[in-house]
């Protein structure tokens, strides 16, 4: 019996064994379409997560990690669904950080993901949809749900007096389920939708759908749509024809590009979006120092998720999706030792010790029900051309 035991510690020992390898991780996000103003910091942030890993040569044996990365485009399901089938099936990446948008996030792990069992973890995806898809366990995200921000949009416009607004969302999944979800908790809190309407990217001219709006009223527009498309086509029509000078403006307008488009022409204007504490948020510029702008939006969340996949793996002892996708959960929570941002190598020491890790990252990583963050927003106060962080919610 006691040769036996013997024997099969051995074994399990060299199961556990991990020799070193070069995996690849996918960076799937729009760098080209409505938020291509957004994503070059987004896939920073990731890359910088997989450098500092592969800079410790503490992952599974001294493993270095590699980022590939494919175009979303936000918007076409069957490019970006095309893009993850070749970064799967040609380039062998063992886990993606993306998608970007909620739709071609939807597309690309209904379509690829999970037929070929890889790992997703979106650092920016929204859609309360995305809740309740069918998984298999292999999807996860970094940043909360859409019926969150509903509830953050509503505290925001009660606090400050708006009780009757127009809303213009983008006509797809993100635009929609943004929209119904704010339009549920701001009239649960007693406030007025004159109007929730649709408008489609791309267009050149927005002056007949702001018409619309400006004839169902409002005290404020919401406009839950793309910064670098119809979202800025909208704010330049209602602000041409005088029809709104004061906007709310949700996570997927908050950009520099915003500022760089308006100016004071928003002042008095609102928005929010997903991000980490004050504190948090400076140790993480600390840790970029200026290497690319870590205030902008999902650019925290994009270091957290790469940190999310490849913790997971040290924690699974292997690269494979199916042997760490159990692991995400675990890694991201507690029990077990805090680890804050830049301390991935610390992480990596731990677990393979043995120790458990309650992963913090750059925004506080939690991760409730389905895998999804429970999500704190900085809201933003518009004034003197400025997004000024007015506080935290």
């Amino acid at each position: 019996m006691k040769k036996l035991m013997m024997a099969t510690a051995a074994t399990a020992l060299m199961a556990g064994t991990a020799f070193a390898e070069d995996i690849k991780l996918g960076v799937i996000l729009g760098f080209t379409g409505p938020i291509e103003s957004l994503t070059p910091q987004m896939a920073a942030g990731a890359e910088l997560a997989m450098k500092e890993v592969t800079d410790s040569g503490k992952l599974l044996g001294g493993s270095s990690v590699m980022p590939v990365r494919g175009d979303s485009t936000c918007i076409d399901a069957a490019a970006a669904s095309a893009v993850a089938e070749r970064l799967i099936t040609s380039d062998g990446v063992k886990g993606i950080v993306g998608a970007d948008c909620s739709g071609v996030t939807g597309a690309i792990l209904s379509n690829v993901a999970l037929p070929n069992g890889v790992v997703m973890v979106s650092p920016s995806a929204t859609s309360p949809a995305l809740s309740t898809a069918e998984d298999n366990g292999l999807f996860f995200r970094t940043s909360p749900s859409d019926a969150r921000q509903g509830v953050v949009i509503t505290e925001i416009l009660m606090d400050q007096g708006i009780k009757e607004v127009a809303v213009t969302y983008t006509n797809n999944d993100y635009g929609k389920g943004l929209a119904d979800s704010f339009q549920a908790a701001y009239e649960a809190a007693g406030g007025k939708v004159t109007i929730n309407a649709a408008h489609e990217d791309g267009k050149a001219d927005y002056s007949a759908e702001v018409g619309a709006l400006a004839a169902a009223g409002g005290d404020r527009l919401v406009v839950a749509g793309y910064v670098d498309q119809g979202g800025s086509g909208i704010v330049r029509a209602a602000l041409d024809s005088g029809a709104f000078d004061t906007f709310h403006f949700p996570d997927g307008m908050v950009s520099a590009a915003l500022l760089e488009n308006f100016g004071t022409e928003i002042d008095g204007s609102s928005g929010a979006h997903p991000s980490p504490s004050q504190e948090l948020a400076d140790k993480y510029a600390t840790l970029v120092g200026g290497a690319f702008d870590t205030t902008s939006p999902f650019t925290p969340e994009s270091y957290d998720a790469a940190a999310l996949i490849m913790l997971a793996m040290q924690a699974a002892g292997s690269s494979d999706p199916q042997a760490y996708k159990d692991k995400v959960m675990d890694v991201a929570n507690a029990p077990g030792e805090q680890i804050g941002v830049g301390e991935l190598a610390k992480a990596l020491e731990i677990i393979a010790a043995g120790g458990d890790v309650d992963y913090v990252g750059a925004t506080g990583v939690e991760l409730i029900g389905p895998g999804e963050a429970a999500g704190t927003y900085r809201e933003i106060s518009y004034d003197g051309g400025k997004d000024n962080t007015a506080k935290f919610r």
